[in-house]
């Protein structure tokens, strides 16, 4: 299972880079809007940016809501970089877009996937990635972690090649659940990056190395 760093924030992009654990980044307006990115061309200097720090598939959101308004702003970001990954929403606009845009080989990740169906749905339309958000599904009293464990069985079942790539992961127990029912892709905040490396046990055990380092050292000095 690969993991991708959901973030438009250049500094978390490379302390993600150093721990050596991500494999892409996720991109939305709204990550975008907290990096005060308001327009594509700023968008592009952002994910330009992004493309030198790592070497992998990197998302990028449409923010048109009309099938005409998505198709012209894919093929733009389409053209920014080879390792772009247009993000397109599974509404009945966005699947007429993620159809005409895949005939032309724009790689395409579904995003705002909350059902198996919209799941089926993206993948017969040729999306390289369905995203279903576990947080938000979460949010509302439903299983989000089952609705990622549902696709991933019956995309198996069927031989579908769409990946599946859990998104909105709000705490490390997510990941671990995520690639137990066999996610393709996690993408999740720094934070929750972070807290996978933490555990009290190494905290305790590094403590107790360390005083019994320097004990030692104490000793042997003359």
């Amino acid at each position: 299972m690969k993991l991708f760093l959901d973030t438009a924030n250049i500094q978390e992009i490379r302390e993600a880079v150093a721990l050596g654990a991500i494999n892409g980044v996720t991109t939305n307006p709204s990550l975008a809007a907290k990096e005060n990115i308001g327009d594509l061309e700023s968008y592009k200097t952002a994910i330009l940016s992004i493309t030198k720090l790592i070497n992998g598939p990197i998302s990028v959101e449409v923010t048109a809501a009309d099938t005409m308004g998505m198709v012209q702003q894919a093929e733009e970001i389409a053209n920014w970089h080879p390792n772009v990954v247009v993000k397109i929403p599974s509404t009945v606009d966005g699947f007429r877009a993620m159809a005409a845009i895949t005939r032309q080989g724009i790689a395409v990740n579904q995003t705002l996937c909350f059902s198996v169906n919209q799941a089926i749905l993206g993948a017969q339309a040729g999306a390289r990635y369905v995203s279903p958000f576990v947080g938000r599904l979460d949010d509302e009293g439903l299983d989000g972690m089952q609705v990622v464990a549902d696709i991933v069985e019956v995309f198996h079942k069927h031989g579908i090649k769409t990946q599946v790539l859990a998104a909105s992961i709000r705490h490390p127990l997510h990941v671990t659940t995520a690639a137990k029912v066999g996610a393709d892709v996690v993408t999740l905040p720094l934070k929750v990056l972070i807290q996978m490396a933490q555990h009290s046990l190494t905290d305790v055990g590094m403590a107790r190395f360390m005083k019994d380092w320097q004990s030692a050292a104490g000793r042997n000095r003359p």
